[in-house]
């Protein structure tokens, strides 16, 4: 036998093995048509048949691959109900769990054959009205007016979870009527028509600082000395930025060759040197200089330079008053900016300048020359009428803030080419989409300017990182983690003042802002998502502190004998960074925030707060109760018959109630060392906690520390959880079975990004359904 034969007899081989190999696999993968539809005739068919279908649904019509495709929506909810084992009934017979898996694996391969050889689908987005927040925040960064302008809108409501979704944000004619009035107070506050004068603050010089009781109390108040023995200062409050004016009225005794020489400082800065020739109180001069200072508290002062004496005389500085004046120009921000007529043009080139800029940053895409027309016949009208420019800029000011394209993000269809496949975003659309997402506000000039060059796309990533270390990203733990976490009921929450005395407005806003801090650092220092379950630091002040039982900044107990030296003591309202020493209180699990608002308002409630973390954190959520399944009974007598969990455990012996509470209830009960305000307790009444589980898998814990050591190692659930509800807030909809190849490419990169906070906003940021819309037709 030739070599040559040899090769061709072994290729043959591996070729006979590489079939054998391929009909095993093919064996072994689960067919619908066999292994699915044999399941249905044998556990379903029965009541979701074709005569009168329970809960109107028939399953006898899925027959095949393409039917199942067909009924893709319908099927994300029977695979849940079999797979949680509420189909088929208890009553019936069970399928075995091997029948199940091949079930569930017969139709997720059709979703997942189908989902590879998709075109991508974006998805439809809803046109989204502006939300509350929204509006607020765009109102603040297009015209400088920093107030709650939809203070009495009706409340946004909310879908999957989140009050920015499209389908949900609807329009109202009293909404209408409040845009209306909305529109002409702002307008009034951004372009005030007559200007009033300069404020001005003046203090006589007996009161000026030294203070003391032997300052002489006379209209003028010597000065002698040089340093600080010879300067007179106060501190002004300014409330408005800009120009000012600071004075100074005063004489002096000249004595020798040389006037008296004073300066004028600011904030300890000199700003200019002066020298008074007047000598006596009817001469006493003004000396003033300008400086520009931003609104806050400064403190203005004289210095008195040359001190003299010569026998019995001194040469001495005798001050009247100091004053600060300004700001000089008192039209607001707004108008100083844009609206300052330049007298090298006329007033209606100026006019089509201002309102081509307004226009294009508050519609968030190039003004149109038919718009601006349009807007110009309001300046016209109200000059007619011999009113100011001013006036008649308001009334185009207010048209703008009334328009659908201001009030809706409006991603129209001009320019989209037909037919079946999905397109870019333009790069307007695409800014309002990051913007939105990332500081729940317009776009600012660095993005609109990308986006008129058409480079923004290019310099994404760029602009992701800018953006969330820009102070305005707080938005993002504001708007999006307050409603994901469902923390905002916090604001509600209302524990009984009998069992709960300590509890208090501090508190309260301490307990959400150590949530916001907490979430604030993961993002600024782009740490790892999974601190989220579990974490080595957080942030208190002096109230919280003593609420968790903590006495330093090194997170030392006041139980704690050996104490970790270095810590630092709490200053009241003050937040600090906190390492902490007991893993029992790392991540967000065990801040009060979370544990308050699962809980009931006289105790606490295991299966609140187990529900809370299979539906918030793992994307897992149980089934809604049976309607008549009593509530766990709190009356006196119950509480003595045993501690909580034993009450629970009794409770769940309930056939229609065990299947749910064993997933919740071993969730919750770690957590039963924390109180119904989050403090922590060892004895619930009078009997010991026992803060064990074992959850449905096997897996066992003492505390919350083993259990959040448990959660970490289901981060592929969590980090899938998060990514769901991040996008769902990112796009303004519910996700649906397309995006589902989105999601998993999303928790891949995550994983490969060691979990990063900023991997998961750019993967969102750059995938199918923030940066494409589908075409016309598809």
């Amino acid at each position: 036998m030739t070599h040559f034969s040899m090769l061709r007899i072994v290729f043959l081989l591996l070729l006979i093995g590489a079939g054998n190999s391929n009909s095993a696999l093919a064996a072994e993968a689960p067919d619908f048509k066999k292994d699915g539809v044999a399941f249905l005739k044998k556990h379903c068919i029965a009541c979701h048949g074709a005569t009168k279908p329970k809960g109107e649904i028939s399953l006898h019509l899925f027959t095949d691959d393409a039917s199942v495709l067909k009924g893709r929506k319908q099927w994300a909810s029977i695979l849940e109900v079999v797979q949680s084992g509420e189909m088929p009934p208890k009553e019936k017979p069970r399928p075995m769990p091997a029948e199940v898996q091949a079930f569930v694996k017969s139709v997720d391969g059709i979703f997942d054959r189908a989902d590879k050889n998709a075109k991508p689908d974006p998805g439809r987005v809803t046109v989204r009205r502006l939300n509350k927040t929204e509006y607020n925040n765009t109102i603040r960064d297009l015209l400088g007016v920093d107030f709650n302008a939809s203070e009495d809108f009706p409340s946004d409501d909310v879908g999957h979870g989140f009050d920015n979704i499209g389908d949900v944000l609807t329009i109202s004619p009293v909404l209408m009527e409040r845009y209306l009035a909305a529109a002409e107070n702002i307008s009034n506050r951004a372009i005030v028509i007559n200007p009033p004068k300069p404020p001005s603050r003046a203090l006589s010089a007996k009161y000026l600082q030294p203070g003391g009781a032997n300052v002489p109390q006379t209209r003028f108040r010597p000065v002698t000395g040089t340093g600080p023995k010879g300067t007179l200062a106060t501190d002004f409050n300014l409330t408005l930025p800009g120009e000012h004016i600071f004075k100074v009225r005063c004489y002096g005794n000249k004595v020798g060759d040389e006037p008296v020489k004073i300066a004028l400082l600011v904030d300890g800065k000199e700003l200019k040197q002066f020298e008074v020739k007047a000598d006596s109180e009817k001469t006493a001069a003004i000396f003033d200089v300008k400086i520009t200072l931003p609104a806050g508290s400064h403190r203005g002062a004289v210095q008195f330079l040359n001190e003299f004496k010569k026998d019995k005389d001194e040469r001495t500085l005798w001050v009247e008053w100091l004053v600060m004046e300004g700001p000089l120009d008192t039209r607001p921000a707004f108008q100083q900016k844009y609206l300052t007529l330049d007298p090298a043009k006329t007033k209606d080139v100026q006019t089509r300048e201002v309102l081509t800029n307004f226009v294009t940053r508050a519609y968030r895409r190039p003004a149109l020359k038919e718009e601006i027309d349009r807007l110009v016949k309001f300046v016209e009208a109200a000059e007619t009428r011999n009113e100011k420019w001013e006036a008649g800029m308001q009334l185009a000011i207010q048209a703008v803030l009334v328009s659908p394209k201001f009030l809706f993000r409006l991603e129209l269809d001009a320019g989209i080419p037909a037919g079946g496949t999905a397109v870019p975003l333009n790069e307007y659309q695409l800014a309002s989409r990051l913007s939105y997402f990332l500081w729940s506000s317009m776009p600012d000039d660095v993005l609109l300017d990308l986006a008129a060059k058409k480079q923004l796309s290019a310099n994404l990533d760029a602009q992701v990182k800018r953006m969330l270390l820009d102070p305005k990203a707080k938005a993002l733990v504001d708007n999006f983690v307050m409603q994901w976490l469902q923390l905002q009921r916090l604001k509600s929450f209302a524990p009984d003042a009998t069992l709960f005395p300590t509890f208090n407005e501090p508190l309260r806003a301490a307990m959400t802002k150590e949530t916001e801090l907490f979430f604030t650092e993961i993002m600024k220092e782009d740490r790892s998502i999974l601190d989220i379950i579990d974490a080595d630091y957080t942030y208190l002040n002096q109230p919280l502190a003593r609420h968790y039982g903590i006495t330093d900044t090194k997170g030392n107990l006041q139980s704690t004998k050996k104490k970790v030296p270095g810590g630092k003591p709490f200053k009241d309202n003050e937040f600090e960074r906190v390492t902490l020493q007991d893993g029992s209180r790392g991540g967000i699990l065990t801040q009060a925030s979370v544990l308050s608002v699962t809980s009931n308002p006289t105790r606490t409630s295991p299966v609140k707060r187990g529900r809370w973390v299979l539906e918030q954190l793992l994307g897992t959520p149980p089934p809604p109760p049976p309607p008549d399944v009593p509530e766990l009974a709190a009356d006196e007598k119950a509480i003595t018959t045993g501690s909580l969990r034993k009450r629970m455990e009794l409770h769940r012996e309930k056939v229609a109630c065990a299947n749910c509470h064993a997933k919740m209830d071993p969730i919750g009960f770690a957590f039963e060392n924390f109180n119904a305000i989050g403090a922590f307790r060892a004895r619930d009444g009078d009997f010991p906690i026992d803060a064990s589980g074992t959850l449905p898998d096997g897996k066992t814990f003492q505390g919350p520390a083993e259990l959040k050591q448990i959660l970490k190692e289901k981060k592929d659930l969590f980090s899938r959880c998060l990514a769901e509800k991040m996008l769902t807030y990112a796009v303004g909809r519910g996700l649906e079975f397309y995006d589902k190849r989105t999601v998993d490419k999303i928790c891949a990169n995550l994983a490969k990004g060691d979990y990063k906070f900023s991997v998961l906003v750019g993967e969102i940021v750059r995938s199918d359904p923030f940066r494409l819309r589908r075409g016309k037709d598809q």
